[in-house]
């Protein structure tokens, strides 16, 4: 499934990040992995943004930041409001520096991926698709002007 999105401000992006994440933690969780969405695009084109968006509405309170030099940050999450979740972790993996997946092994990736509590957002997934499963979430997000961008869902329903 294709969904194509165009959003005319960071904070719209912000809330297509928001609106994905609560769309994927509803429901019962039986999905035998880690929720992956892997997000391409050009510098600049709001990839951190949307993942801000999305922290956010999973209650992460911190200051989400693409973790370019450290690679990947984990974000406790307890609950949305009232309600409690089946995550546990939002990990935030940057891999702008990388040249393929071997070099997320030293992270622990198959491990954060093979348990299902967990949600992974990576930045520059294309730089590292060799280490992704064959199931995630992909979103690409274009340029069209200085505040206007196109986001691409892909896979969204598994």
């Amino acid at each position: 499934m294709l969904m194509k999105i165009l959003s005319k401000s960071p904070s719209q992006t912000e809330e297509i990040g928001a609106k994905l994440a609560l769309q994927r933690t509803q429901g019962k969780f039986q999905q035998k992995q880690a929720i992956i969405i892997a997000l391409e695009g050009e510098l600049g084109a709001g990839k951190t943004v949307f993942v801000k968006g999305f922290a956010a509405a999973l209650g992460v309170k911190k200051g989400i930041r693409s973790p370019t030099f450290n690679l990947m940050k984990r974000y406790p999450i307890k609950a949305i409001g009232h309600r409690p979740l089946a995550i546990s972790y939002l990990y935030h993996l940057d891999c702008y520096r990388l040249n393929s997946g071997k070099e997320l092994e030293a992270l622990g990736f198959k491990e954060i991926v093979s348990d299902p509590r967990n949600i992974i957002l990576i930045e520059w997934a294309e730089r590292v698709k060799d280490a992704l499963p064959r199931k995630y979430v992909k979103v690409h997000i274009d340029h069209v002007d200085e505040t206007t961008r196109k986001l691409q869902i892909f896979n969204f329903q598994f």
